[in-house]
């Protein structure tokens, strides 16, 4: 009986450069460690969640195996980060890759002519067709990340906070948006919290989650949505502003002015509604918030329904068996 091929995982990180003084590069993260906590990235999730993923399904893999190493038949995917994670790469073997290799395609035009790849991988549709005119829409495809829906649970305890606001606004223009829904839930007499992006750890935010009857959810656009997904598995209905665009200012170096999108690529009403601007908030909360006094949303349901680990990996597993007929 012929040997299953390896599957191999690359996950890798730019390398520090030196900042100040020649050889930092090597104390600067050893300080870092030792006085501020690492935070998992989104990116660097999304590869952990992958091994889980793997994990559940017992499929056996390799990690970060040095080039030099591989053999004709393994199966390559390279998450990332960043474009040096294929510096080295020589080998004719297929490649998967996606993410996070670069921000943009348009800076990284040439990517399948200077390596074999031959899928690159977005969370959601609206991310997949930003790179469709670079790579075609044979090259390009969609995986999604998979929920830890065991590490994200809800916990059966009086929940005291009535609406947790995740702020994720980015862009300046925005921000007058945070003032206004305050403003709004405490003329409504409703007490809120706020949880910043980049601020906090994931044992505060999954303790914040357990005592949320709901969750305002502010960010411009996702490719999945981590922290929104979270909230879901933890059973917390989500009211998310989804204005319909890309607003990152870089769009414009990208030659990118008009970039459809959305903040909630995974979502549907059993998580909540949704709202465009001030205005639509104002017209639509009272009804979202009765929902959830009422208990008609069913957020968890849709991500062990949707997007759960082992249908993460199972997906993965078709994306490779279509590239390594």
């Amino acid at each position: 009986m012929q040997d299953q091929p390896r599957i191999l995982i690359y996950f890798i990180k730019p390398k520090e450069k030196n900042r100040f003084f020649y050889g930092d590069r090597y104390i600067i993260p050893f300080l870092r460690k030792l006085f501020k906590p690492t935070k998992i990235g989104g990116v660097e999730k999304v590869f952990h969640n992958l091994c889980k993923s793997f994990d559940k399904l017992k499929v056996k893999y390799w990690i970060n195996l040095p080039f030099d190493k591989i053999e004709p038949s393994d199966q390559l995917i390279i998450l990332g980060l960043g474009r040096t994670c294929l510096e080295g790469y020589n080998k004719e073997n297929k490649i998967v890759a996606g993410i996070a290799l670069m921000t943009h395609p348009s800076e990284w035009p040439d990517l399948t002519k200077n390596y074999p790849i031959s899928k690159y991988l977005q969370h959601s549709e609206w991310a997949k067709n930003v790179y469709v005119p670079y790579y075609g829409d044979q090259i390009c495809d969609t995986w999604f990340s998979g929920i830890d829906t065991d590490e994200w649970k809800p916990k059966q305890q009086q929940k005291e906070i009535d609406v947790l606001i995740y702020d994720k606004i980015r862009w300046q223009d925005s921000h007058n948006l945070l003032e206004k829904i305050c403003q709004n839930l405490s003329e409504k007499n409703l007490n809120f919290s706020i949880i910043k992006y980049g601020s906090y750890n994931e044992q505060d935010y999954k303790k914040l989650l357990e005592n949320s009857k709901s969750m305002i959810f502010l960010s411009s656009h996702e490719s999945q949505g981590f922290a929104c997904c979270e909230a879901l598995a933890m059973d917390v209905p989500v009211f998310a502003w989804d204005q319909g665009f890309c607003l990152d200012p870089n769009r414009f170096k990208w030659n990118d002015p008009i970039m459809p999108a959305t903040s909630v690529p995974f979502f549907n009403e059993q998580c909540g509604d949704k709202f465009k601007d001030v205005k639509e908030f104002q017209l639509k909360f009272d009804q979202f918030f009765k929902n959830v006094q009422l208990n008609k949303y069913r957020p968890r349901n849709y991500i062990l329904e949707n997007l759960t680990l082992e249908k993460s990996g199972q997906r993965m597993l078709e994306i490779l068996k279509t590239v390594y007929k």
